[in-house]
């Protein structure tokens, strides 16, 4: 146990959440843990040169599959964590009658929305999406346009939106704190361009599996979070103030038993 086990975390707010947990537990089990962050294509590059062990973790088989494709005999796939999906959110105080992504193509129903679709960063599934949606359902036609930003340029765009009265597009994902802190309605996708249900699955380079104990193995196969409580944390820490690692101490001291019990084997 020399060598620290690399965890690496995509820099986005529930991405470290998820990996906070992570990382506490493994310490807590006798691991050294070292944390690397970076962009979605950043990281899985770092890992497929071997640079980080853990990547916590890949939506797969969608948004992320892509980016392992190249190496994914190099990986193990441990347990799955949560159950991500991207959508394409507006106001529940929209007309009632919008309800597709196929109503915005219309122009008497584009005209009610401002036309600016603003998003996070480019390697995201959601951002891939988005763009193939304003071409396959022609809203581009409609004058929409998707812009890439950071996180917070996501949130605020669409907060600023409602407070203004103004109707907005805002391209999301679960678990997503906006979720739990706004009546979003999500728009159906017949197209199926948003991925469907994805896997929040941990993949671990094979050749660093030797750095886990068979109690940390354990862990990392009998873990499961689900989008309820990654959403918890994410609240957390982008609207209370909490760090990543603050808020996984406090979960995992007030849910013991239910992480003795991911250490169990059997």
């Amino acid at each position: 146990m020399s060598k620290p086990m690399v965890v690496g975390q995509i820099d986005l707010s529930f991405h470290k959440a998820a990996a906070a947990v992570i990382c506490e537990l493994l310490e807590r089990t006798g691991h050294k843990v070292e944390l690397k962050e970076a962009p979605h294509e950043d990281m899985y590059a770092m890992q497929r040169g071997g640079e980080v062990d853990l990547v916590v973790s890949a939506w797969l088989p969608a948004s992320h599959g892509t980016y392992i494709a190249p190496y994914k005999d190099e990986l193990l796939k441990l347990s799955v964590l949560y159950q991500p999906y991207c959508i394409w959110g507006i106001s529940d105080q929209a007309p009632q009658h919008i309800r597709s992504v196929t109503d915005l193509a219309r122009p008497e129903v584009a005209a009610l929305f401002r036309k600016r679709i603003q998003g996070i960063g480019t390697g995201a599934g959601i951002s891939r999406f988005s763009r193939q949606m304003l071409k396959d359902y022609q809203l581009d036609a409609q004058g929409f346009h998707f812009e890439n930003g950071t996180l917070e340029d996501c949130t605020s765009a669409y907060l600023e939106a409602e407070s203004a009265g103004d109707l907005a597009i805002v391209p999301l994902w679960h678990p997503q704190w906006l979720n739990s802190q706004r009546n979003l309605r999500e728009l159906e996708d017949p197209l199926g361009l948003l991925g469907g249900q994805d896997a929040a699955t941990l993949v671990l380079r094979r050749d660093a599996a030797h750095k886990l104990t068979p109690q940390g193995r354990t862990l990392l196969e009998r873990i499961q979070l689900g989008n309820d409580l990654v959403s918890q944390l994410d609240r957390e820490i982008c609207c209370d103030g909490k760090t990543p690692r603050d808020a996984a101490i406090a979960w995992i001291n007030a849910n013991h038993a239910q992480c003795e019990a991911w250490l169990r084997a059997g």
